[in-house]
């Protein structure tokens, strides 16, 4: 008699974010609660919620700030235990904050540069002692920081101090020094934060861009950019995943309009559900959260 096979379930596909049952809890307040989010290679996945749905909670877990009380975190099939902020970039993760968290007292190009430190070859000792392996890695650097600038159309604040530069270009500079250091995957938070719409649409159609060879996985409260360019959204609310799936799913969800209008939507009110806004005064959709 063939004994029975056991099933197993299958590994995250080469590339895949995966976060499962991630709960956390500041002394009586839950914050996260069963919380999962997956984010598959080569696509956008956006985390949205109003205030205080626990999606800034939410990212600090993934970048390594906040370690959970439950749940797990893997990435490209490797469990990631007590994960932290100076880990990501030698598993290949890069992160922007809502602070810019550039260096005063350094130029723009070697903010950018500080990026790229995980691709450097040389020891301390042959940069420390200008050895020629340690200048020919520092000019490399120099050149990748200089080809990011280039790509996001700010090579010209190169030898700028991020004092000097309005706050849309600080978050050029920002991203170009997540970018720099060649992520497979890019946490983005807040990124369209105080700039324009014009702005908003060169970040939008940037962020489409680097889906060709890394995945993206965006906190943001611009809707209007959300529902544009995300493969996939998850919605939080008190802490818990409310629904997930495509921009055109979650537009249409009664518990997502609920969440946004902080009522039962079956009340009348007139819904814009491009946006995820009311055309009352009562509107809330771009809380902090």
């Amino acid at each position: 008699m063939t004994p029975p096979v056991e099933s197993t379930p299958d590994p995250p596909p080469q590339g895949a974010f995966v976060a499962e049952g991630v709960t956390v809890r500041f002394g009586g307040l839950v914050a996260l609660d069963d919380v999962g989010v997956r984010v598959e290679p080569g696509q956008v996945h956006g985390v949205i919620g109003p205030n205080g749905a626990g999606k800034t909670t939410f990212f600090n877990v993934c970048c390594g700030f906040v370690s959970p009380d439950s749940g797990s975190l893997t990435w490209e099939g490797a469990q990631l235990k007590n994960l932290r902020a100076h880990d990501l970039a030698g598993l290949g993760i890069a992160r922007t904050l809502q602070g810019v968290g550039l260096f005063a007292g350094m130029s723009t190009l070697e903010n950018v540069m500080t990026g790229a430190a995980v691709r450097s070859t040389s020891g301390f000792a042959s940069a420390a002692f200008g050895l020629p392996r340690g200048r020919r890695d520092e000019n490399a650097l120099r050149d990748r920081a200089m080809q990011a600038l280039s790509d996001l159309g700010a090579a010209h604040l190169a030898p700028r101090y991020p004092g000097m530069l309005p706050y849309p270009d600080q978050k050029k500079v920002a991203l170009a020094r997540a970018l720099v250091a060649e992520p497979r995957l890019l946490l983005l938070d807040e990124p369209a934060a105080g700039l324009s719409e014009g702005e908003m649409d060169e970040l939008g159609e940037l962020v489409t861009r680097l889906t060709d060879r890394m995945s993206v996985l965006l906190v943001e409260h611009h809707m209007d950019l959300v529902m544009r360019i995300c493969d996939t959204i998850t919605v939080l609310d008190f802490g818990q995943v409310i629904a997930r799936g495509t921009p055109a799913e979650i537009r249409d969800d009664p518990l997502v309009i609920a969440a946004y209008l902080g009522a039962d939507v079956t009340g009348g009110s007139e819904i814009d559900t491009a946006s995820l806004t009311v055309s009352t005064p009562a509107a809330t959709s771009t809380k902090e959260g």
